[in-house]
């Protein structure tokens, strides 16, 4: 480091270089990275009240909290990924839906996938077209990875279905009553009606393709690979599907069903209810409070905080009426980093902070949004329309949509 650099970015490379594999070392960097952000921060606000303007520290400031979020990205991913190889080996001996784990299915699948051989003997797949439903195994893989990549998925709840649409019943809540005296007659009250709300089923599909040579010759793992390029595709689709999809081959995204939302009216309960900022271009402190106590006080049980990376950049630097920080950073393993004591997760997709924009939704994912998929990923093979490749069209039906908007609030920036 050279010794004429200036003391401030000295300190800004010290946050920076630290990028520790070992998950204790991570999240020590992320908590010195943060108290680093404090009291650079601090500094930046003193200047400002005594009318001053530093530019490098204005760019220091902004650097430092880029660099917090960046390693609490990198903390939360790699529990995640423990989470995720836990969850798969938990679920090692068990199936999905009506299919059960089969090895000769397995090394049928492989073979089909490489020569495109079918064997008589797999009657249970279905070969006529080309095409198989992917091995339990590795319909598990996916779906694992897709809990990586797509947080709202990870967060709500998945129902699997074997047949082509489901719908849920629901009530109006109209029922009626009324006071009356010892000898009174009783007549009859309202009686609630009950109703079906449907959840769209989409496809998402990836194509990826490879070599029929490297098929042949290479020593590769076929169904890794496969793999690696059908959850990266699947997952991107559902990130944007399950925030704002606009129901037409595609899931309803939770955004939509905010109030002003395509969808405000389509739920029987009405809509998610807003709470705005109170500024028309920043996120503010009494706005998370109120936000946080709007959800009913029986809903809040599992709520978090869902926005994405840079809107968490100016939540680390709210402060509550006595100066203290709101944000604190990931203080251990399996704790995700907070605001005002409540969990924050991280959505790629949500809106930044901006005029107009929902910059984050606060509330039991679990309990308010449904995702729908129907069993089984199914692959077909083509070697024949762009050949030398071979593709490997692959899908997947999902659904999704908002079965209870009462345990979510969406925060304004208004």
């Amino acid at each position: 480091m050279s010794k004429h650099m200036n003391p401030r970015q000295r300190g800004l490379v010290a946050v920076r270089a630290e990028t520790p594999s070992d998950m204790k070392a991570a999240i020590e960097a992320v908590n010195r990275g943060f108290e680093a952000f404090k009291a650079e921060h601090t500094k930046q606000l003193d200047d400002l009240k005594k009318g001053k303007a530093d530019v490098v520290l204005d760019e220091k400031v902004e650097r430092i909290n880029a660099s917090v979020g960046e390693l609490q990205t990198n903390v939360q991913k790699a529990i995640d990924d423990m989470s995720v190889k836990i969850a798969a080996a938990g679920l090692a001996e068990g199936v999905i839906g009506d299919l059960p784990a089969n090895p000769e299915y397995v090394s049928a699948f492989k073979a089909h996938m490489r020569k495109g051989e079918v064997q008589a003997s797999m009657s249970i797949g279905t070969a006529v077209d080309g095409g198989y439903l992917a091995p339990v195994e590795w319909d598990r893989t996916i779906t694992s990875k897709l809990k990586e990549t797509s947080p709202i998925r990870a967060n709500a709840k998945v129902q699997s279905i074997t047949g082509p649409a489901f719908s849920k019943l629901f009530t109006d809540r109209a029922v009626g009553s009324g006071w009356v005296g010892e000898t009174a007659t009783r007549p009859a009250t309202s009686t609630p009606q009950f109703g079906p709300l449907p959840f769209s089923i989409g496809e998402i599909y990836a194509f990826p393709q490879i070599t029929q040579t490297l098929l042949d010759d290479a020593a590769i793992n076929l169904e890794d690979w496969l793999a690696g390029e059908v959850d990266g595709e699947f997952g991107r689709q559902e990130n944007i599907a399950f925030l704002a999809g606009d129901g037409v081959n595609k899931p309803h995204g939770i955004l939509t069903y905010v109030e002003g939302g395509a969808n405000a009216a389509r739920h029987p309960w009405g809509a998610i209810k807003v709470v705005s900022t109170g500024s028309a271009g920043k996120l503010t402190a009494d706005s998370f409070v109120d936000l946080f106590y709007s959800v009913p006080t029986g809903l809040r049980t599992g709520a978090k905080l869902f926005t994405n990376r840079l809107s968490q950049g100016a939540m680390r630097k709210l402060k509550d009426g006595q100066g203290n920080y709101l944000w604190q950073p990931t203080m251990a393993a399996g704790q995700p980093a907070t605001l005002a004591g409540e969990s924050i997760v991280e959505v790629p997709d949500m809106p930044d902070v901006a005029a107009g924009n929902i910059a984050a939704l606060y509330g039991n994912m679990e309990e308010t949004y449904l995702v729908i998929d129907r069993v089984g990923i199914r692959v077909l093979r083509d070697a024949l329309t762009n050949k030398p490749y071979v593709g490997f069209y692959t899908t997947k039906r999902v659904g999704g949509g908002v079965q209870n908007p009462e345990p979510m609030r969406a925060l304004k920036v208004a």
